[in-house]
């Protein structure tokens, strides 16, 4: 079963901030299948995917779903068609990939989502370190066949860079796990330190060792080794120097963003924020995270549009986006319709609640808001992920 799907639509996106152009490409890429055995599985295919989402996202000239809602359909058996449906799209981009040895087997066909018929095929194989060259050429052929060329140098081969980034995809999935506690973040740390020595020249272990970091501040994880401005300062280098090694990617200015947030320095971090932006406008995270400081500075109006931005990037959008604008409606003084945006969750987590009850303060429910705010812990026994 094939599993990377590219969606191309050639209809106005109301979300998208250059939705003018009315046949902008809209695009959706889904994990990979990976044929490959043992520890091997999983994490190259990944890397293909999400190499193109952030590729083809950089263009401008195409309205790409987040990986976060494309990555709902991994090992579905579910019908082109009904994904085309589900995401409102017309064609479809499947592939799969396989690795041999030192050898690197990507496949990827376009396909139209209304009758599921084929436009387009093609088989790679190469060496290992070929996997930024065969993204980039997945990349130019659908910007060719689509009427969008891009024209760059090729990547160079390059099997350390890529070795670096399998760690670095092994610590994305730590911390995307829902489990993720103190020890996950430990584990981030260790694997981020294996993507450096793997290639200290190559920007993946630096993000990683700068997550690690941040986290250990937001959920107070610190403690044990080190105070809260000894954390925000290595996770701020080792995201300085992500920069300084991969100044085009927006994982690293994302992070060093986050950071900026952390230690209270909003005009920074709306300016890295931007940055990512630009670099990355389908990433529904960055969207999500960029709305903190620009509700901290009171430009609540732009914090809703990048909210409902990112719900329109990320059709499967999580709660948070829920929580997140209940905050800023509460900021706006709208609070009937935060509590509605609030009511939206599946479920109001624990660390929600004193959203919650600064709300029915607002609305005057002064029993409903003691309640909110007795269920709110002191210090919080489990992170909220962000």
């Amino acid at each position: 079963m094939l599993a990377l799907i590219l969606v191309l639509a050639g209809t106005t996106w109301r979300f998208w901030p250059s939705a003018t152009v009315s046949d902008m490409p809209r695009i959706a890429v889904l994990p990979f299948d990976d044929m490959s055995a043992g520890a091997d599985q999983g994490y190259l295919s990944d890397a293909v995917a999400e190499g193109i989402i952030t590729e083809l996202s950089r263009s401008k000239t195409y309205a790409v779903i987040a990986r976060n809602s494309s990555f709902r359909y991994r090992d579905k058996p579910t019908d082109a068609r009904q994904i085309g449906d589900e995401l409102g799209v017309d064609y479809l981009l499947e592939g799969s990939q396989q690795k041999i040895g030192d050898r690197l087997q990507v496949t990827a066909q376009l396909l139209n989502a209304h009758d599921g018929s084929h436009l387009w095929a093609n088989t790679y194989n190469r060496e290992i370190g070929d996997l930024f060259v065969v993204q980039e050429e997945i990349i130019r052929t659908l910007a060719d066949r689509v009427g969008r060329r891009i024209q760059r140098p090729l990547p160079k081969s390059d099997a350390a860079q890529v070795s670096a980034l399998h760690y670095h995809l092994m610590a994305i999935a730590e911390m995307r796990s829902s489990a993720f506690t103190a020890a996950g973040n430990q584990l981030v740390r260790q694997l981020s330190l294996k993507a450096i020595e793997a290639d200290p020249n190559a920007q993946f272990g630096y993000i990683g060792l700068a997550w690690s970091y941040r986290h250990d501040v937001t959920f107070g994880w610190h403690e044990k080794e080190h105070n809260r401005d000894e954390a925000l300062k290595r996770g701020a280098e080792y995201a300085d120097k992500a920069i300084l090694l991969a100044p085009d990617d927006a994982e690293a200015h994302h992070i060093r963003a986050r950071i900026h947030t952390e230690a209270g320095e909003i005009e920074q971090a709306l300016a890295q924020f931007d940055q990512a932006i630009a670099l990355n406008p389908s990433n529904s995270s960055i969207l999500h995270g960029s709305t903190d400081p620009l509700l901290y500075v009171g430009r609540i109006d732009e914090a809703i549009d990048r909210i409902e931005q990112a719900k329109g990037i990320d059709p499967f959008h999580s709660d948070l986006l829920h929580w997140q604008m209940s905050w800023a409606l509460w900021e706006k003084n709208d609070c009937r319709a935060a509590l509605a945006a609030m009511r939206k969750m599946s479920r109001i987590p624990t660390g929600a609640h004193r959203m919650l009850a600064g709300i029915h303060a607002c609305l005057g429910n002064e029993r409903e808001a003691r309640e909110a705010l007795a269920v709110f812990p002191q210090r919080l026994s489990r992170p909220i992920h962000q």
